[in-house]
């Protein structure tokens, strides 16, 4: 068959995107000569992230509906058709042989034209509850991989194969990078961490009770690394410098967004995280105590389902979005003072993992293409 030509399209959120440069690394590793091209959508992260770690990407003009009153919505049907037509393009002159999608607006476009023009399909679906276009883009692909069980009323259950979801990088390993983590953060490795991960895009709720608290959460002698998100960087400096702790402030790593989460992760005592598909594959190759506080506009409130899959299993503490502002810090308070609980919730976590998701992926990747 020659030189494997892989598309992978996929983006708009980090759930969508690293899942997806984690498989892309898969199949360079397993057949370097493999040439992959990424499509996503214009002015999304990928555009940025992808060309970052030397994979190429084209990007389609598309967007999604806004639920409140846009203009741009008037834009959208322009847009999907441009996209069709521009994927079409990209895909006749690339040849690959077979398109993967990983969610996102590139994707719906792009495994649309694949199906048309005879190749071979594949979706990977992160949420216990598929979205609408997956789940219509799953009648014509040959497989659906998924991370959670019971997908049989979404997707045909020959073309189920489970695998988990990838993750960005190596995660199994944490007391290896320690040292290196926190020369890397610049804080003290004697003292506990919290790390808030809200997303790639922050959380406004958990930044907002964050901010409020941190001067009792500083006064427990307690560093933190928080992602914010570009919208709540400013308010988070803010609140750093209204919690009148000069002496603290070195304690305390405000980010946008956290480029070397592998060492991140290995810093933290204890994580603060929303609880999409991604997030919770993550958390439980890290085998941290966590604090999860779901999204709740999420589709169909899959975020609490995600989170509840731990909490049941003893892998995890939730608190809801809306008792966040009164509950989040004494719980903080409580999981970091636990030293034992913490153990037993880190040790539920690592049971949990669904390891190699990426090459799992990448294998049955190659067998579409029946190269395995």
């Amino acid at each position: 068959m020659g030189k494997p030509r892989v598309i992978i399209s996929g983006g708009g959120t980090g759930g969508h995107v690293f899942p997806a440069i984690a498989t892309a690394n898969a199949i360079r590793k397993k057949y370097p000569e493999a040439e992959i091209l990424f499509i996503g959508a214009m002015g999304k992260m990928e555009m940025e992230k992808v060309p970052a770690v030397g994979y190429p990407i084209k990007g389609l003009w598309i967007s999604g509906f806004q639920r409140n009153f846009s203009l741009t919505n008037f834009l959208l049907p322009l847009k999907v058709l441009v996209s069709l037509l521009h994927a079409a393009w990209i895909i006749l002159h690339f040849k690959p042989q077979v398109v993967v999608g990983f969610g996102g607006y590139a994707s719906g476009p792009t495994l649309r034209m694949a199906s048309l023009l005879g190749i071979p399909t594949a979706i990977q679906e992160q949420n216990s509850i598929p979205g609408k276009t997956n789940q219509l883009l799953g009648k014509k692909a040959k497989a659906v991989f998924v991370a959670y069980d019971h997908m049989e009323k979404y997707f045909l259950k020959s073309k189920i194969i489970k695998t988990g979801n990838p993750v960005r990088f190596e995660l199994i390993d944490q007391n290896s990078l320690r040292d290196e983590a926190f020369r890397y953060f610049g804080l003290d490795p004697d003292k506990k961490t919290l790390l808030i991960i809200g997303g790639s895009q922050g959380a406004r709720t958990i930044n907002l009770t964050l901010g409020i608290g941190l001067k009792e959460l500083l006064s427990h002698h307690i560093q933190l690394i928080w992602q914010t998100g570009k919208a709540g960087f400013a308010e988070a400096m803010s609140a750093l410098k209204q919690a009148d702790t000069n002496k603290d402030a070195a304690s305390v790593k405000v980010l946008e967004f956290i480029d070397r989460m592998d060492l991140a992760y290995a810093c933290a005592s204890a994580i603060v995280s929303r609880s999409g598909a991604m997030a919770i594959a993550e958390l439980c190759m890290v085998g941290k105590p966590v604090i999860l506080v779901p999204f709740p506009y999420a589709a169909e409130d899959h975020q609490t389902l995600n989170a509840l899959s731990l909490v049941k299993n003893g892998a995890a503490r939730m608190i809801s979005n809306q008792d966040a502002p009164e509950k989040l810090i004494g719980t903080i308070l409580e999981v970091m003072a636990d030293e034992k609980g913490s153990e037993v919730m880190a040790s539920n976590l690592k049971k949990m993992a669904i390891p190699e998701s990426a090459e799992r992926i990448a294998g049955e990747i190659f067998k579409i293409l029946k190269m395995s």
